[in-house]
C-alpha cells in the first residue's frame, strides 16, 4: 500500500470516469456512514453472519461518514437527520447519473452532482479531517482518494492488500 498527496488536476483525472455512471446501489454502514456504488456492480466478497453475500461493489464507491443530500433549494436530509428520512432520499439517488464530481473548501469536501438535480456532499462537523473516500477499481487494483491534513491523498492497494467489502 502506498499513499501520496495529489493535486486538484490529479483528482479531476482520477474522478472523471465517474461522470456518466449511474448510482447503482446505496447502503448504510455503521452509524450514519453511507456507501454509494456507481456503475457495473460486482458481487460482494464478504459473507454476512447468516451466510448471504455482502453488498455489491461498483466500479467506483463513495464512502461518507458525515454527509447531506442537497436539492436545488434545500437540504433533503443528512447524517444528522432523523434516519427515517434517509430511505426516501436514497430512492431519489438510485439510478441517477453522475454529472460532475468536485472537491470544495479549504479542507477538501466532495460534492457529487447528479442528473436528478441532487448533490451528495460530505460535510464534517467535528474535529479532524473530512471523512470521505472515493474508491476506484480498475485492472485488479484499488485506488482511493480522501482528505488528510487539508490535502487530497491517493492510496493504492494491490490485490494482496485488499480487505473484503462488507
Amino acid at each position: 500500500m502506498s499513499r501520496v498527496a495529489i493535486s486538484m488536476a490529479d483528482f479531476e483525472g482520477f474522478a472523471s470516469p465517474l461522470v456518466g455512471l449511474p448510482v447503482s446501489h446505496i447502503w448504510q454502514g455503521y452509524g450514519s456512514t453511507i456507501f454509494l456504488e456507481f456503475g457495473i456492480l460486482m458481487p460482494g466478497r464478504r459473507r454476512r453472519r447468516d451466510g448471504s453475500l455482502g453488498n455489491p461493489c461498483g466500479e467506483f464507491t463513495l464512502i461518507i461518514e458525515s454527509w447531506r443530500i442537497e436539492g436545488k433549494r434545500r437540504i433533503w436530509c443528512g447524517s444528522s437527520s432523523d434516519a427515517e428520512r434517509w430511505p426516501r432520499a436514497f430512492l431519489r439517488l438510485q439510478d441517477a447519473t453522475v454529472t460532475a464530481v468536485s472537491v470544495v473548501g479549504r479542507l477538501p469536501e466532495i460534492d457529487i452532482a447528479l442528473g436528478s438535480g441532487l448533490h451528495v456532499v460530505s460535510c464534517i462537523t467535528t474535529e479532524g479531517d473530512p471523512e470521505w473516500g472515493l474508491i476506484k477499481r480498475q485492472g485488479g487494483q484499488t485506488l482511493s482518494v480522501g482528505s488528510l491534513a487539508g490535502r487530497l491523498m491517493l492510496e493504492s492497494k494491490s490485490p494482496e492488500d485488499r480487505q473484503p467489502h462488507a
